[in-house]
């Protein structure tokens, strides 16, 4: 009898999502880089909205992906 090996990684249960310039903010329309996931959908922000809101948002938040970062990264090169 031979024995498969299986490996189990937790990353691949949360699918890997980048949001790109098509995903707009739904306060301004500026791009989104802030996804927050509630238990009625989906909120996407800019940085600015996304630090805004923050506070106000996370106690019902169920997820909050934040890619803000991405805006210093840009800046450096």
């Amino acid at each position: 009898m031979s024995q498969i090996a299986t490996e189990n990684n937790v990353d691949e249960l949360e699918p890997v999502y980048t949001l790109t310039a098509l995903d707009r903010c739904d306060s301004c329309g500026a791009q989104a880089y802030v996804r927050v996931t509630m238990k009625s959908g989906e909120l996407l922000f800019c940085a600015h909205h996304g630090a805004e809101f923050k506070e106000k948002l996370s106690a019902t938040a169920l997820h909050w992906h934040d890619e803000s970062d991405r805006l210093v990264e840009s800046s450096r090169n």
